[in-house]
């Protein structure tokens, strides 16, 4: 029986890993720079971490997470997101005891049952960073400038900042009352998803993808901000002027989940049409004290692997092949045990080697050499040993010389040096 992959799945391989390895190369060089640990949270998680995390009446939780009971009779789920289980961790493995901040960062796949379509899969994969401990500005400031320092270690210029402010537990309320009071003159003409969210999650009739002109009318939530809310979102545009980053204000700009409050942001590239945006987050400061643990105020943001790949495809930047095939060890007769040392010398060194282990003839041999693009081929045969000599061939010119084998390591390594830098 010939077994299919589950749609919305991916195997990920070949010339596509030269992206994957460069977005998990910039994620861990500018984790690095900023001071953020890795954490690995498991991939199953207790149902009800999301539905009180995430937000029940989130389209996460109400259409597309992958949930079941197991054989313990638990009601567990697929991560569909990465915030809530590194707050679950923040908490059960007591954190908040080794001071603040915290900056903690991860990659992994997650699991949300939708449509597949290009950049969005049912399995895909985010890297993300989170901030605990501070409420100041300057945090927000901090991971904004952390995401777009990653993004152009990837290689991506061509993306915007957006940002917005849609305030806290004190002032929220009177803008929920006054978008409920637009949108009660307007609820003939908007879908039915708003329909029914227009009593149970106001502020996501803001980002429908249907109702766009509606929703550029609405009341804006910086009008109804607190005077903290207020000064700390006018801190940090200071901040992201001072930092030399350019974003743009969105009043639509609100994000799915319901944990946000104050800052949210997004960044939006030009190449990937209408579902332009490969990452975004913003601030938490309930979310801990919510899934049980104190109250620490938090940041953070997470970016779409698949997209990140779209993205750095439409900019045409160039990543480095999965691998690289410095040497091709061939051998010809009963040479098999100098052949073995002459590659692992060479590997010992940090050269990529590949050994014949198919015993082909020699022609078959230095073809696949030129399949796989190894730089140089060492042949070791038994007319050369008898002779102490190996084989050396440059691949890309056909020259080859004969090499003492006592020297022949030390020298293909310093060809190999000469080509390219190991």
């Amino acid at each position: 029986m010939k077994y299919s992959r589950i749609k919305g799945t991916v195997d990920i391989m070949g010339e596509d890993l030269g992206y994957w390895y460069t977005i998990e190369n910039a994620t861990r060089k500018v984790a690095k720079l900023y001071g953020y640990s890795e954490i690995r949270t498991p991939i199953i998680e207790p149902t009800e971490l999301f539905v009180r995390g995430v937000g029940n009446e989130t389209d996460i939780v109400q259409k597309e997470m992958y949930s079941f009971q197991d054989k313990g009779g638990r009601n567990v789920s697929l991560r569909p997101e990465g915030t809530a289980p590194v707050v679950r961790a923040f908490i059960e493995n007591s954190l908040v005891n080794k001071g603040f901040p915290q900056r903690l960062f991860y990659m992994g796949p997650m699991f949300r049952y939708e449509r597949p379509q290009k950049g969005r899969q049912r399995q895909f994969h985010q890297v993300g960073f989170e901030l605990f401990g501070s409420e100041s500005p300057l945090a927000d400031a901090e991971v904004i400038s952390l995401l777009v320092r990653m993004l152009r270690e990837m290689g991506l210029m061509n993306f915007k900042v957006v940002i917005n402010s849609i305030g806290c537990e004190k002032c929220r309320p009177s803008y929920k009352k006054a978008l409920k009071e637009y949108y009660a003159d307007h609820l003939d003409e908007v879908c039915d998803d708003c329909k029914r969210r227009y009593n149970t999650n106001i502020l996501r009739l803001l980002d429908c993808k249907v109702d766009i002109e509606i929703a550029k009318a609405a009341p804006k939530s910086t009008d109804y901000l607190c005077d903290e809310c207020k000064d700390h979102y006018n801190r940090l545009k200071r901040y992201l002027k001072v930092l030399s980053i350019e974003f743009e204000e969105d009043h639509r700009l609100v994000r799915g989940l319901d944990y946000y409050n104050r800052t949210v942001f997004e960044v939006r590239h030009e190449g990937l049409g209408g579902q332009d945006a490969i990452a975004g987050g913003g601030r938490y400061d309930g979310l801990i004290e919510e899934l049980g643990g104190p109250h620490v105020p938090a940041i953070g943001f997470a970016a779409g692997v698949e997209r990140l790949i779209l993205a750095m495809k439409s900019e045409g930047v160039e990543v480095p092949p999965p691998i690289v095939h410095h040497v091709y060890i061939a051998h010809i007769g009963d040479v098999v045990e100098k052949a073995l040392e002459i590659a692992e010398d060479l590997r010992r060194k940090g050269l990529t080697v590949d050994l014949d282990v198919m015993e082909r003839s020699l022609r078959a041999q230095l073809k696949h050499a030129n399949r796989i693009g190894a730089l140089l081929t060492v042949i070791v045969g038994e007319n050369e040993l008898e002779r102490d000599v190996v084989v050396v061939r440059d691949m890309e010119t056909g020259e080859q010389s004969e090499v003492d084998v006592d020297f022949a390591t030390d020298l293909v390594f310093d060809k190999i040096r000469e080509k390219i830098q190991v």
